[in-house]
Parts: structure tokens; sequence; C-alpha cells
């Protein structure tokens, strides 16, 4: 290779691979997988379920939701911490010491464990279950988070 065509090599990467641009702060965009900008909808629309069922009494209802909520957000840590901290709070409603002492343990699990993948596929996230116990996933919630994942 010639010292020009060389010179003109180096310099087109130094504009391209400043310092500067590679110690630039990530966007929060950046940050958010494709999969948790996918699944987002669908967790949303089961927690609006969840509130609504609770505001007309039904509680077991309103769990249920939460419930599946869980399952489709399980691999997003911030869906999967966030529905914890709604079961959590519905446990606190319900003044279930049980329930509340088991969602005070998977909040900690999941803000720490999820983005490692060491999750127990299908689980529901409720006490009822071990928290390391994988579940079968519903077919239809299945199909969402197969959509979700593109």
């Amino acid at each position: 290779m010639s010292a020009p065509l060389f010179k003109r090599l180096v310099g087109k990467a130094r504009r391209v691979f400043t310092v500067r641009s590679l110690i630039r702060p990530i966007s929060e965009e950046q940050l958010v997988s494709s999969f948790h900008d996918r699944i987002r909808p669908t967790v949303n629309a089961e927690l609006e379920a969840a509130r609504r069922a609770e505001q007309r009494g039904d509680a077991e209802a309103a769990f249920a939701c939460l419930e599946r909520a869980h399952v489709l957000g399980q691999p997003s840590t911030r869906l999967h911490t966030r529905v914890h901290w709604l079961m959590l709070r519905w446990a606190l409603r319900q003044r279930d010491v049980g329930e509340i002492g088991g969602q005070l343990f998977r909040i900690a699990a999941a803000a720490l464990k999820t983005a490692f993948g060491w999750l127990p596929h299908g689980n529901t996230g409720g006490t009822r279950v071990g928290a390391f116990r994988p579940m079968p996933v519903a077919p239809e919630l299945q199909r969402l988070i197969d959509a979700a994942r593109g």
C-alpha cells in the first residue's frame, strides 16, 4: 500500500472513530431492547385489566392479570421488576403477608437476575408457585412473546 493511500485511509478512520464518538453517552433508546418496546403495550394492557378488575372488587381476577403480565414481561428487566412491584402493592392492599414477603424477594431477584437470563420460563410470579419453578406458557401468551421477539 502506498504512503499517500495509507494516510488517506488513516485520516478517514480518525474522522469516523474519534475518541469523542467512543465515549459519547448511550441514549436510553439505545439501551431499551426491541423486545421490551414490542411487548410493553401488551404488558400494559394486562396491567390495565388488573387495575379494572381490582376496581370492580375482583382481587383474584386482578392477580391473574398481573400473572399474565409477568409471563409476558419476564424477559425485560424493567417490565419484570415493575410487575413484581405491582404484585407487591396488590399484596399490601390484600394484607397477604406471605405474598408481601415473596414479592420483596422477587423484586430483588427480578432486578438482579433478569439481565443475565436467569429466569424460570413461564413462571407466573406469585408465591403460589416456587420462585425458580419453570412452567408451561399458555399458547396465546407464547404467540405474543414470539411476535415481540420478531
